[in-house]
Parts: structure tokens; C-alpha cells; sequence
């Protein structure tokens, strides 16, 4: 981004510093009488903001993502992953980052959602049309966006979220479904993995959540609940120059793992069009997620 407010870099590389693994908003501060239909929590979710996430090892630690309502894993170029972390208005974290370039994928999972805004860092030059055309509220290239001089490019861009939201829907039903208590059935599962082709996470139980693991190194990241959602990943409309990109499916049916509470639950998920949520079913029956922030991992079938 041309060394985009690299003047502020004194006061930004201080801010991500201090926001790498702590000073986030509390959780469960959504507000109102309700549930968020995004997390179960009580208090009803905002409006919607997505950020690309990079992760690669040398974006890590990543700033932000324990303050998401969900963070979706998805296969980019070459095998790795990269993330897409999703925030409610609510309680959003001040600082995201490091920001990287939008997917295909992410038009169609964000389909599912009610006008939600995204923020990332450019895009393969025929799709930044497309995602700008599209019912998401597009966020590159602004003021928002600073990089940090202690990191090295491309790994080292941030944005700050206050006001990214605005214009954006409120948080809609995906199709996730929450309970307290833990359902009946599935497997002790203390840890489990999920890979791409390049890329692996771990989760580990750690009661009363899973700690995350990337490609083998700890992290400050924890979820309440993790989807390993298994989907068909072709080659994207959107080609690089680089070689293959992939595109994750989302839409369609298929099977996958979900854990909560320690458990591990084969289950078959369906989304039968791009407006509609996700359902997650064991033995015919909706299975409740635990009521807090979830980890879905796209991983190739």
C-alpha cells in the first residue's frame, strides 16, 4: 500500500505491540435482552465486520482474533492457510492485523451473511470488481489501514476497525445453533488436527476451551468450539500469476468434526444455497455448538 501511514509508524508499531495478545474488549458485552445468533451469548450480536487475516509464520501473533465471533480457516496459493476472522460491533477489538488480500471464498461464505462489511488488502484485479458490486461493504485502501515497521512486508499492514462497520447489516442467522449443555454422544477427543496441504492446526483441549496450534507453534488464540468442516476446493475463477488458486466450496453438503467440550462429533453439514446458513447435523439432529467464539477450519475433503 505505498508504505501506507508509515508516518504514524512510531505510535502504530506501539499500538500492535500492546494489542498482539492482550487489551482486547470483553466478551459477552453484546448488549440487549437476546442471544447473538453469531456466538449463543447473551445480548444480542451488531453489525458485521470481516477481516482478512494473515497466517503465515511471519505474521504471528496475529492481533485480534480471541475478540471474533468466528474465525474461519481457508486454503489459499501454495497450500497455506489464511484467515478470516468475523466480528460483531458490539465488542470489536481496536486493532486487526496483519490485513491481507480477498479470495473468492470469502464472496461466498460472507454470502451467508446480511450485508457484512470486509476489510482486506487488495485483490486479484477481476475479482475487486466483483466483490465490489456485491452486497459487502468493501474496506481497503483507507485511512483505517497503517503498517508497522517492525515486521517485514507484506506481513506487517493493520486496521483499525472503529467505524468499518458502519453502513453494514446486523449480525443474521448462519445457522449455528447453541446449548449450554453438553450433547450426548461423540468421543473423548483431548487433541485434533486439521490440515491443508501446506498448512496444519491443532486444537487442544484446555477446559473450559481449545487452545490453537499453527503448523505446529502455540499461539495466544483459543476457541469454545471448532468446526473441521471437510469441502471440495477446485481451482478459482479469479487465476494469479503465481500459480493456482484455490477456491474453497461452501455451498453444497458434506461431512466434518465438531468439538466442544472435549469431545469430538461426526457431522454432516448442508448449505443449499449462498444465502442460506450452515446447518451441522449428528444422527439426523442438530448439534449445538457451546455458546462463545468458534474456529471453522475449511479443509480439503
Amino acid at each position: 500500500m505505498n508504505g501506507l501511514r508509515a508516518l504514524r509508524a512510531g505510535a502504530a508499531a506501539a499500538l500492535v505491540v500492546g494489542l498482539a495478545v492482550g487489551c482486547s474488549a470483553a466478551r459477552g458485552g453484546h448488549g440487549g435482552a437476546g442471544r447473538s445468533v453469531l456466538t449463543g451469548e447473551r445480548g444480542t450480536a451488531g453489525r458485521v465486520l470481516a477481516v482478512k487475516v494473515d497466517n503465515v509464520r511471519a505474521a504471528r501473533p496475529q492481533t485480534g482474533l480471541n475478540d471474533a465471533d468466528l474465525v474461519y480457516a481457508i486454503e489459499v496459493e501454495g497450500g497455506l492457510s489464511r484467515l478470516m476472522a468475523v466480528y460483531d460491533s458490539s465488542h470489536f477489538p481496536s486493532t486487526v492485523g496483519p490485513v491481507r488480500s480477498a479470495r473468492e471464498t470469502d464472496l461466498q461464505l460472507l454470502a451467508a451473511y446480511d450485508r457484512p462489511a470486509l476489510a482486506f488488502s487488495g485483490a486479484q484485479s477481476r475479482l475487486l470488481p466483483v466483490l465490489k458490486s456485491s452486497d459487502i461493504i468493501t474496506r481497503t485502501g483507507t485511512g483505517a489501514f497503517f503498517r508497522d515497521p517492525g515486521r517485514p512486508a507484506p506481513h506487517n499492514e493493520y486496521v483499525h476497525t472503529k467505524g468499518l462497520a458502519d453502513g453494514a447489516g446486523a449480525a443474521k442467522d448462519i445457522g449455528l445453533r447453541f446449548a449450554s449443555k453438553t450433547p450426548g454422544g461423540g468421543e473423548p477427543a483431548a487433541v485434533t488436527s486439521a490440515s491443508m496441504p501446506a498448512a496444519r492446526l491443532t486444537f487442544t483441549w484446555d477446559a473450559p476451551r481449545y487452545r490453537v496450534a499453527m503448523d505446529g507453534s502455540t499461539s495466544p488464540w483459543t476457541a469454545d468450539n471448532v468446526i473441521i468442516q471437510r469441502v471440495k476446493v477446485r481451482e478459482s475463477r479469479f487465476h494469479s500469476r503465481t500459480g493456482y488458486v484455490p477456491f474453497s466450496e461452501t455451498v453444497g453438503s458434506g461431512s466434518g468434526v465438531v468439538l466442544r467440550d472435549g469431545r469430538a462429533y461426526d457431522v454432516h453439514w448442508s448449505r443449499p444455497a449462498a444465502d442460506a446458513g450452515t446447518t451441522y447435523t449428528s444422527d439426523g439432529r442438530t448439534l449445538p455448538l457451546r455458546p462463545g467464539r468458534t474456529w471453522i477450519v475449511l479443509s480439503p475433503a
